[in-house]
């Protein structure tokens, strides 16, 4: 019951803290921070700290860097590699370096200062990688110089562990000797992970594939991801490296897409539970004795780290300002460095207790303030640099062009999809000119970087709407299949402009009477359309003359089209007549009254409604005539008040 009573605690203080934290624009890893500070040990002690639970949230960080393997393919990490073993170890060396003299000027045996220095150089890779991920900077040039240095020190740290619990035992420091095993056993990891991911995981994804069984998919996904971690782990290196290597290794199959999504929920649970674990290291108790102390040992800290890593990297080349941002981003403290400091922390004889605590505490405060820093790196560069950004990028080029082309007439695509990039160009090869909305930013930021006016944003927001000027828009196109969303949308243009058409394409005919009802022009059903391509096909191989299937082909559109114009008026009759009118469909039954009878023999038992249509065998007559004879199978589409079609739908189906 305890451990229960826990649980709901953590859940609902979660819940709490990460929707403040939203709400208020903060980083919801913050919020988890903020959860692991108030219900750990030190201070309410609802959660207490145990091996078990760090274990588990460890995990969180193995699936974190799995996925993110999936999204760096093999040659890919080929071409980062002046990154990882270039910036990743200079500036490794640099910021460790420092801390390692820094450490020695005040006693400490070099062994052990070696050590302090790595740590105050370590950062904290899932937090980095979690905020850039949540701020979409991690393709963009600081993101990637950062995860390059994160993958070293990732790497790095191997040794900087052996080292430390050798210094913590007593036992003599390690040689050349413990480092080049190190560096076979990471080579014989790689050469293990892509070997079986070549021979092995492909052929058994395939397979699994095929069985269609979600679940099975799954339970496979998650067995990958910890069996390669579980491998690098036994081989001496770091969990999470096998789970990237993994990643990497599915990143070129067909499967990627399928892996992240089923592996997405179980890394989001557990790397909320990481950060929890974070929060929970800091000791509120020392924090309050010491706060001078950790303060300042913090400012500095992060002040030392961001200038020592910006110059490292300015020096490989990178701008002033690319590097800046990416020093930002590695300010912060690690995990790893915690991890060190703690096995450390008996053998520094030297320093006194006093200083060790507050240097822990300082290094898990720059984590808990590493995300706000991330969130703001690019401004907090800008007023250093005292600079502007630059006013002629491919983004600012199209937001110029976005403004200008609001001012004529064009056409407005809500969604920059596959289907909608293919209508961009049509329009564009006849010269009609158009200005899109997307809300995925990976499609928009493409599309800009290339000049292409799209705009990010939602396309039911009418402020937006206006402008993108709707108000000169010569038609709306909604090119994504989700009736919901096209229906808020076709109620916004609606609202704000009456006389343009708006065309919208939907999955199937659902939800055609709303779309209808709510304004549509047309609605485009794909289900319908790939039908009669099929059809066409069909009668094609069939040898019927080309102008006759045509004509069949026309007669079944327009019959189509008809049909859900009609059930449109009788869904813009149900809003203008109230809330107790409306469609419904009644199924005619085998022993139903009215199979057999014609239409016009149920209206003469004073049936007071409209028949819209009749689906028969998948087709649909449209306003069907007096003599139209009811069979059994028939779908009978009525439309009144409530009272007329519970009566209508008795004679119907008892007479």
């Amino acid at each position: 019951m305890q451990s229960l009573s826990q649980v709901l605690i953590l859940l609902l203080a979660s819940v709490l803290v990460i929707a403040l934290a939203r709400r208020v624009g903060l980083p919801t890893i913050l919020g988890y921070l903020l959860v692991g500070i108030v219900l750990g040990p030190s201070a309410f002690a609802v959660l207490p700290e145990s091996a078990q639970t760090h274990a588990i949230a460890e995990i969180g960080v193995v699936f974190l860097l799995f996925t993110l393997g999936l999204e760096f393919s093999f040659p890919r990490m080929v071409a980062l590699r002046r990154e990882v073993f270039g910036l990743g170890s200079a500036q490794t060396l640099v910021v460790g370096g420092a801390g390692a003299a820094a450490a020695h000027a005040l006693g400490i045996a070099w062994p052990s200062a070696i050590v302090v220095g790595g740590a105050l150089a370590m950062c904290s890779t899932a937090i980095v990688l979690q905020q850039l991920g949540d701020q979409d900077e991690l393709n963009r040039s600081h993101g990637r110089l950062s995860f390059g240095v994160l993958l070293f020190q990732d790497l790095a740290f191997v040794p900087l562990l052996a080292l430390a619990t050798a210094q913590a035992q007593g036992e003599p420091g390690f040689g050349p000797e413990l480092l080049l095993r190190l560096v076979v056993l990471g080579l014989l990891a790689l050469v293990a992970v892509l070997a079986i991911g070549r021979w092995a995981l492909r052929p058994l994804l395939r397979e699994i594939a095929h069985s269609r069984l979600r679940e099975l998919f799954t339970l496979t996904a998650l067995l990958i991801v910890l069996a390669a971690a579980w491998v690098t782990q036994r081989l001496g290196l770091s969990m999470a490296l096998g789970a990237f290597l993994a990643g990497m290794m599915l990143a070129e199959t067909e499967y990627r897409h399928q892996v992240e999504a089923v592996i997405r929920p179980f890394r989001e649970l557990l790397l909320g539970l990481f950060f929890i674990s974070v929060g929970m290291l800091l000791d509120l108790r020392v924090l309050y004795a010491d706060l001078l102390d950790i303060v300042a040992l913090l400012a500095l800290l992060i002040v030392a780290k961001a200038l020592l890593t910006a110059l490292t990297t300015r020096a490989f080349g990178v701008s002033r300002f690319k590097a800046l941002r990416t020093g930002l981003v590695l300010a912060g403290g690690g995990e790893f460095g915690v991890a060190l400091l703690t096995i450390l922390a008996p053998g520094l004889e030297p320093i006194p207790g006093p200083v060790t605590q507050p240097l822990l505490a300082a290094v898990v405060l720059g984590m808990i303030v590493s995300p706000v820093i991330i969130r703001y790196n690019k401004r907090i560069a800008r007023v250093l640099l005292r600079e502007q950004g630059p006013p002629a990028s491919p983004i600012a080029r199209a937001e110029t062009i976005t403004t200008e082309l609001a001012q004529r007439e064009h056409v407005i695509l809500v969604g920059f999809g596959r289907v909608g990039r293919h209508l961009a160009h049509v329009l564009e090869s006849q010269g009609f000119e158009y200005l899109a909305i997307d809300l995925d930013p990976d499609n928009v930021r493409a599309a800009r970087q290339a000049g292409v006016p799209v705009v990010w944003g939602d396309s039911a927001d009418e402020g937006l709407l206006r402008h993108l000027g709707l108000n000169r828009a010569s038609v709306v196109i909604v090119t994504f299949s989700d009736p919901a969303a096209a229906l808020g949308i076709v109620r916004a243009v609606r609202r704000m402009r009456q006389d343009v058409p708006v065309l919208v394409r939907t999955q199937d005919d659902s939800r055609l009477a709303e779309l209808s009802a709510a304004g549509a022009t047309e609605v485009v059903p794909e289900t319908f359309e790939a039908s009669l391509t099929l059809v066409s096909q069909a009668l094609t191989l069939l040898q019927l003359p080309a102008p006759q299937v045509a004509r069949i082909v026309d007669t079944l559109r327009r019959q189509r089209y008809a049909t859900l114009r009609t059930l449109g008026a009788a869904s813009a009759r149900e809003r203008k007549g109230g809330s107790d009118e409306e469609l419904r469909s009644v199924v005619l039954s085998p022993g139903a009254w009215a199979v057999g009878r014609r239409l016009e023999e149920v209206r003469a038992r004073r049936v007071e409604v409209a028949f819209a249509a009749i689906r028969r065998q998948g087709i649909t007559g449209h306003e069907p005539a007096g003599d139209t004879e009811l069979r059994e199978g028939d779908v009978v589409v009525i439309y009144g008040a409530l009272e007329a079609l519970e009566r209508a739908e008795a004679v119907l189906l008892a007479g």
